[in-house]
C-alpha cells in the first residue's frame, strides 16, 4: 500500500480540541516535524479536517 508524507505547519495553540487529538491521532505534536503513514481514506479524511495545520509532503 501506498503511503504518504504529513507535515505539521500550524500551530495547536488556540485550536479547537478536536483539532488537537487529530494531530495527535496523525502522531504529529511538534511544529516542522513529519510523520509517514499509510494512504488510507481515514487519513486523508483527517487530514482533510485540519488543512490548515498540515501539508502533504511530496
Amino acid at each position: 500500500m501506498a503511503t504518504i508524507k504529513i507535515k505539521q505547519i500550524g500551530s495547536p495553540i488556540r485550536r479547537p480540541e478536536g483539532q488537537r487529538k487529530i494531530l495527535i491521532g496523525l502522531g504529529l505534536n511538534k511544529m516542522h516535524k513529519i510523520v509517514e503513514r499509510q494512504d488510507t481514506p481515514e487519513v486523508r479524511g483527517a487530514v482533510a479536517k485540519i488543512p490548515h495545520l498540515v501539508e502533504i509532503v511530496e
